[in-house]
């Protein structure tokens, strides 16, 4: 099996490192990450710029690497059109740090990468631990590792990926595995206005989310009772059922 790793974190970030170290047991491994944090870019690409690229070290030398200064959607366009020597079997992006529940996807770095990989017709996965501290990457990228090896089994229906978000506790302490579906996600006072120095009004982006999802299939709620939630994406976002209603407005030529 051949698999691109990727991430929103940074190449250098423990997660990245554990996962790629798993995976290395599974067939070949290259990995192609941002050279800094990225997280919260979405599907943003770099087009204003040139790319630049460096060849980076890891512990397993059977793992090649290159650090990118762009994006993580640019690092997976960048890995198949000219880095890598074959096309992927499988993209993994993570193990990301924090939960990628809901609608949080659509600002996701990490998500955004492995949709990247789905656009290009190739089996991809989003890996997250839910916490930002004590993070256990550990268990989170063992259940990645297993999360790939079904994926490259059973493959998955076109442009299709999978969004993997782990409880960050001990393996005796997970209750389970659930198949869900992306809830709903409310960030309650967003904005922390500030003054500068200089007296100039400035705005840091902070804010609490707001959850009142309850069942069980919502990645959020499976997650908050220590069960890893596995949420199937799909790239086509066309409200299907609401095209013929559309046909009948009477828009002006």
């Amino acid at each position: 099996m051949r698999i691109l790793v990727t991430n929103d974190d940074g190449i250098l970030a423990d997660g990245i490192r554990i996962l790629a170290q798993d995976l290395v047991q599974l067939g070949e491994v290259r990995v192609v990450a941002p050279d800094r944090e990225r997280s919260a870019t979405g599907h943003a690409i770099t087009v204003l710029r040139p790319l630049r690229i460096e060849n980076i070290e890891f512990p397993d030398s059977r793992i090649r690497a290159w650090a990118v200064d762009g994006t993580p959607s640019d690092c997976v366009k960048l890995a198949i059109e000219d880095l890598l020597e074959w096309k992927p079997d499988v993209v993994v992006s993570g193990v990301n740090r924090g939960p990628n529940l809901g609608t949080d996807v659509l600002y996701s770095g990490t998500v955004s990468a492995a949709i990247e990989g789905a656009i290009y017709g190739i089996p991809s996965v989003a890996m997250s631990v839910a916490a930002f501290d004590k993070c256990n990457y550990s268990m989170a990228s063992e259940f990645g590792a297993n999360v790939v090896s079904m994926v490259a089994k059973m493959r998955l229906p076109p442009k299709t990926l999978l969004n993997v978000n782990v409880p960050s506790v001990e393996k005796r302490d997970l209750a389970g595995v659930a198949i869900t579906r992306l809830g709903a996600r409310v960030w309650k006072d967003v904005f922390d206005k500030r003054i500068d120095p200089r007296g100039r009004t400035y705005y840091w982006m902070a804010g609490s989310v707001e959850e009142h999802d309850d069942d069980l299939d919502i990645d959020s709620v499976a997650v908050r009772h220590n069960m890893i939630s596995i949420t199937p994406i799909h790239l086509d976002l066309t409200k299907h059922d609401f095209i013929e209603e559309l046909k009948t407005w009477k828009f002006q030529k």
